[in-house]
């Protein structure tokens, strides 16, 4: 018998796959994206990408981790003694990005409040880089700890690690159960308020209007790939981790085409919201869409305090209710994050869980103090930018061809998969996976390679980034073979047999 933990049902699975899924990039990274690659025409490759290789990358890595019944690492192993370091891999992977979305996730903590009083003035740009982050004039400058996020990060990690102390099914299941309906519940009723906003058509138009003559543009359709792959949290162990904790008869086909079209869907409800936003702001200062369109941190906590400011009525309301969402999106992310690392120390050292939790996540939380600092706002930034263009891209690159070139497992995959599952594969999967993604994420592996070596990104000293960028995304690679290096215990190799519940419906 198996005595690995499960999900208590398959909706919570689902739940817990979505909210990993759903993350800060939903809201403040696929509009942008869409908008800048032919709005409404971005939508048929966005549509493709996410039937050749999101779904596709979605059944291959349920599959792995139910038919393995581990984490990453061990699962990866169970497949291939030899490639073990590519499941540590991804595990540093997360391991890094955990580090700094927590901080993220205390920015937007702290801009919940700040909501209430409008705290950030007129001025919501000076107030973040300035009063808030007390941002560091040199990169590289770590400065001392900023009080305002280290406080919300000291909350988000109490969270965070008290939801993995419980457990699969009393911790993460039941916490996606309750912050997922509470984030799409907020978010629809931030949506149903910006449509009500003078400009609100307009930025619609902006958004959905359809740019024809980009869908010639290759590079629309790598933007549609890239979002695609790092929205559905594939590529760095989560995936893997999360369906090694479901019973043996379970449809993963299913449960993968309802992960990735609740994901797309939130992305594009995002859309909706923000460009109704944005159609609002571009109204009330007397510019264009174009002049105010923005992403990342800037469109978070820069322009989205500005469009605050101009609401008409009950600002501090629907500010804290976005800056709650943030907060509730990153949270179900971070602890998909964090479990990664959790479960692949519990495989490897045959720890108890609450061990496992205390240091993968205690150590998770110690470094993340080095980006609530003044200078931490350029660590996270290049960290952010390398980790996923080297770090998630390169990992899920190098795992298809593995995975389907190398060791041919595609196959015995497809026959596991399809032995549980109602939607049967059919010869487009292995097609997806053999040809399409590699293509692709080959050509993006090398054009960011290109980009990279001809200007440095943003501008910042080469100096800075061969430590905080280039020599992270590398340190990420070193670890995986120094993990696989480390002596596991005998009983840890052996594939154990899931029972066979049922899982509820």
């Amino acid at each position: 018998m198996d005595n690995r933990p499960q999900w208590g049902s398959r909706a919570g699975f689902i739940m817990a796959a979505v909210g990993s899924a759903i993350g800060l990039g939903n809201i403040w990274r696929f509009p942008a994206v869409a908008y800048e690659n032919g709005g409404g025409a971005f939508f048929f490759p966005y549509l493709f990408a996410l039937l050749t290789a999101g779904i596709p990358l979605l059944v291959m890595e349920f599959t792995i981790g139910h038919k393995y019944r581990g984490s990453a690492p061990l699962s990866y192993a169970r497949l291939s003694k030899k490639y073990e370091w590519l499941g540590w891999w991804q595990v540093a992977i997360s391991f890094v990005i955990s580090t700094y979305y927590a901080v993220i996730i205390a920015w937007a903590m702290s801009f919940a409040g700040f909501s209430f009083n409008l705290k950030w003035g007129d001025d919501p740009n000076g107030f973040l880089f300035g009063e808030y982050l007390k941002l560091a004039e040199t990169p590289g400058d770590v400065g001392g700890i900023v009080p305002g996020v280290f406080i919300p990060l000291v909350i988000v990690w109490l969270v965070t690690l008290g939801i993995l102390f419980k457990g699969i099914k009393k911790g993460i299941e039941i916490a996606n159960k309750i912050f997922i309906p509470v984030l799409v519940v907020l978010f629809l009723i931030i949506v149903v308020r910006a449509l009500t906003l003078d400009g609100a058509i307009a930025g619609l138009d902006a958004f959905f209007k359809p740019n024809w003559e980009m869908i010639a543009d290759p590079k629309v359709w790598v933007a549609a790939y890239g979002q695609i792959f790092f929205s559905l949290s594939i590529g760095f162990a989560i995936m893997v981790t999360y369906s090694s904790y479901l019973p043996k008869k379970t449809d993963l086909t299913n449960s993968a085409f309802i992960t990735g079209f609740a994901n797309s869907g939130f992305e594009l409800l995002a859309g909706i919201g923000v460009f109704a936003a944005l159609g609002f702001m571009a109204s009330q200062q007397g510019v264009g869409i174009n002049e105010v369109v923005s992403s990342g941190v800037g469109l978070a906590f820069v322009v989205f305090p500005q469009i605050i400011n101009e609401f008409p009525a009950l600002n501090g309301l629907f500010g804290s209710f976005f800056f709650i969402c943030l907060t509730l999106a990153g949270l179900t992310s971070l602890i998909s994050i964090v479990e990664t690392f959790v479960a692949g120390v519990q495989d490897k050292f045959n720890v108890s869980r609450n061990k496992a939790v205390f240091v993968g996540g205690g150590l998770s939380a110690v470094i993340s103090i080095l980006f609530a600092t003044q200078g931490g706002l350029y660590f996270l930034d290049a960290a952010d930018y390398f980790i996923n263009q080297f770090g998630v891209a390169l990992a899920g690159l190098v795992q298809v061809v593995i995975v389907g070139w190398v060791l041919k497992e595609l196959k015995n995959l497809q026959n596991h998969a399809d032995a549980v599952s109602d939607i049967k594969l059919g010869s487009w999967w292995k097609v997806c996976l053999i040809g399409i993604t590699p293509i692709v994420l080959g050509y993006m592996m090398i054009q960011n390679i290109i980009t990279n070596v001809k200007d440095n990104y943003e501008g910042y000293p080469t100096s800075f980034l061969l430590y905080s960028g280039w020599g992270v995304a590398i340190a990420a690679i070193i670890m995986g073979f120094v993990f696989m290096a480390i002596k596991k215990k005998e009983t840890q190799t052996k594939l154990t047999i899931p029972n066979d519940k049922e899982v509820s419906q």
